[in-house]
């Protein structure tokens, strides 16, 4: 890849970690991982200096990375484990599926712009993330070929649960996703499927892109 960014520094670094500690990410494992994923390749050249801020940052096709605080969260709900399997609805910039990649056997990431999506598959094989599938696709009608999943994670806000993707959710399963109206404040629900049922949780509030059908068109 060209023009890449400075590494963060080492103090930079640990503080993000502790940080995360400290609004209650307990997970050693998710940590590590937040750690392998340098955060600063991941977001615009002009943002760099910003990419360990806890806050969201524009990136291409008027989408966002998410704050490193929702990143770990949910990455944390998802309780993964090595032999996982994961299906990712909303490459944007990659940074989600690489931190996901280094908990999960196999990461496959669905994102609906072209121009994001090929970007993201540069960037995580430049950097070694090479568990990771990125498809050009409507997020809302999932990737069914590989499907059974036995996590889903959502990074756009549906308004109402994505029956395709809870067909491809295997049996004892976990889905997240933001739920909730496009323009306002969502939740994050978790989705728990069982043989008899899909057991819902709402976590926290949150605001994310919309979740929208079909493949951007250009």
């Amino acid at each position: 890849m060209s023009d890449m960014p400075p590494a963060g520094s080492n103090e930079e670094r640990m503080q993000f970690l502790l940080d995360l500690r400290r609004r209650g990410i307990g997970s050693a494992a998710v940590l590590r991982a937040m750690d392998e994923a340098p955060r600063e390749y991941f977001v615009p050249l002009d943002a760099v200096e910003s990419a360990y801020a806890d806050r969201a940052l524009p990136i291409a096709c008027g989408q966002t990375i998410s704050q490193p605080y929702l990143v770990a969260y949910m990455t944390e709900q998802l309780a993964l484990q090595p032999r996982h399997r994961v299906l990712e609805i909303g490459t944007g910039s990659g940074y989600q599926a690489a931190v996901l990649s280094r908990l999960a056997r196999e990461v496959v990431s669905v994102e609906r712009f072209s121009q994001l999506a090929e970007a993201a598959r540069v960037r995580l094989e430049t950097l070694g993330f090479d568990n990771v599938e990125i498809i050009v696709g409507d997020g809302l009608s999932g990737h069914a070929e590989g499907a059974p999943y036995d996590r889903i994670i959502v990074t756009a806000a549906a308004e109402e649960i994505p029956e395709a993707l809870v067909e491809q959710l295997a049996e004892g399963g976990v889905m997240l996703l933001p739920l909730g109206p496009h323009g306002g404040t969502q939740r994050l629900v978790r989705l728990n499927k069982s043989q008899t049922e899909l057991a819902r949780e709402d976590l926290i509030a949150v605001r994310f892109v919309p979740l929208l059908t079909g493949k951007a068109k250009g």
